[in-house]
């Protein structure tokens, strides 16, 4: 299958990209620059200019494509209303190129929902709607073209997706820990987050790709429910710092940004994606990855 990807460059979409290629698919890659371009070719990948900004380059690589996996986000803090506006603009534009086709389209999406007291099941829908809404409700805008000849497929990817090299949310965490010399917790520390290896997330979305029917919700989820305060003290081990309780009302003068998403309680199943797939996580756990290094801080 030819596959266009985009975010292929990025912390996932690599491994997506390398995954994809190794079971002998053609990967049409998008890239922003020409380093991205590079390490696309890199890796046996056919190296798409654009990004998401530009729909119609997206359009051109959907419409050269057999499916699309849909990666990118701008992960942009600062206007996050804005980036969803971008992302449904985006979203829309390559389902309008594929309708009608029966071709896969995959879109990333992640773990946040309405769901209170029970982990967030594959059954459960996403409560965003409308480009003005978390992620700009691309989730239910693409699964609502399973009926116009699409294949939409939802992957829900848990808040850390870690490996060596990681530089997401608990690269940050691992930062502010070495910064202020004590790794904290908001708190009792009873958050969870959901945690997943970038080799598995990297089959299951193959897999997806390959198996998984029309409206389908997949949960990249290997640990369903990760307590924060364990990591603080996994990242507190690993830097030799002590760990802290950090009280609600001063979170975000410790952590900054991150302070919003530590404080949520996402904890996820995999059931039914492990048995849709028959996808079974085999990737070192997130504390084993921290006390390999994984986060070692970078001078």
């Amino acid at each position: 299958m030819r596959v266009f990807v985009t975010g292929a460059s990025g912390w996932i979409g690599s491994a997506v990209t390398e995954e994809l290629i190794a079971h002998g698919h053609k990967v049409l890659g998008l890239a922003r620059s020409d380093g991205a371009a590079s390490r696309l070719e890199a890796v046996g990948a056919i190296a798409h200019r654009g990004d998401l900004d530009d729909p119609e380059s997206l359009a051109a690589g959907a419409a050269a494509a057999d499916g699309v996996v849909h990666l990118a986000f701008n992960h942009d803090f600062s206007d996050y209303a804005a980036a969803g506006r971008t992302e449904h603009a985006a979203v829309q534009r390559m389902l309008d190129v594929l309708e009608g086709g029966d071709r896969p389209f995959l879109i990333a999406s992640g773990m946040a929902s309405d769901i209170v007291g029970r982990p967030l099941t594959e059954d459960d829908p996403s409560p965003f709607h409308g480009p003005d809404s978390m992620r700009g409700g691309s989730e239910n805008l693409a699964l609502s073209y399973a009926g116009r000849g699409v294949r939409p497929v939802a992957l829900r990817f848990s808040p850390s997706v870690h490996g060596m090299g990681d530089h997401g949310f608990v690269a940050t965490l691992t930062g502010i820990a070495k910064e202020r010399g004590v790794s904290g917790y908001i708190g009792d520390g009873s958050t969870h987050w959901t945690a997943v290896h970038r080799s598995d997330a990297a089959s299951m979305v193959r897999l997806a790709l390959e198996q998984a029917p029309a409206g389908s919700r997949l949960h990249a989820v290997a640990e369903e429910a990760v307590p924060s305060r364990d990591i603080a003290a996994a990242i507190g081990e690993y830097l030799g710092v002590p760990t802290v309780s950090v009280a609600p009302e001063e979170a975000e003068d410790h952590f900054g940004w991150i302070a919003r998403f530590l404080g949520l309680d996402v904890t996820a199943t995999n059931v039914r994606t492990r048995e849709l797939l028959g996808w079974a996580p085999t990737g070192p756990t997130l504390f084993e990855d921290i006390a390999a290094g994984a986060y070692a801080p970078r001078d």
